[in-house]
């Protein structure tokens, strides 16, 4: 199984559950080039890691970060951020 088969061809941006635990959870986000994951907040710690492609990730606070095959960020809860798609992205979100 391939994650980017998860997600539909056409769909600018999907997200998609990988894995449910009791404590832990995987979240895999597809964004295609030039489309946005539209500014958000998340209540939890989260751990985005770029599988492939490219994305530039933004916050509320002034940082950006580009995102290609294998970086990580680490997102902080109750910041506002979004992400672009500079290629065809895959990502997995853990949290």
């Amino acid at each position: 199984m391939n994650i980017k088969h998860l997600h539909p061809a056409d769909k600018g941006v999907s997200a998609k559950p990988a894995f449910k635990a009791d404590n832990c959870s995987a979240v895999s986000i597809q964004i295609l080039k030039g489309d946005q994951l539209k500014e958000h907040i998340t209540k939890t710690p989260a751990f985005l890691v770029c599988i492939s492609g490219s994305v530039i990730f933004e916050n509320e606070e002034g940082l950006t970060e580009t995102l290609v095959s294998g970086d990580f960020i680490l997102i902080e809860p109750n910041i506002k951020h979004w992400v672009d798609g500079l290629k065809d992205s895959q990502l997995l979100l853990v949290r």
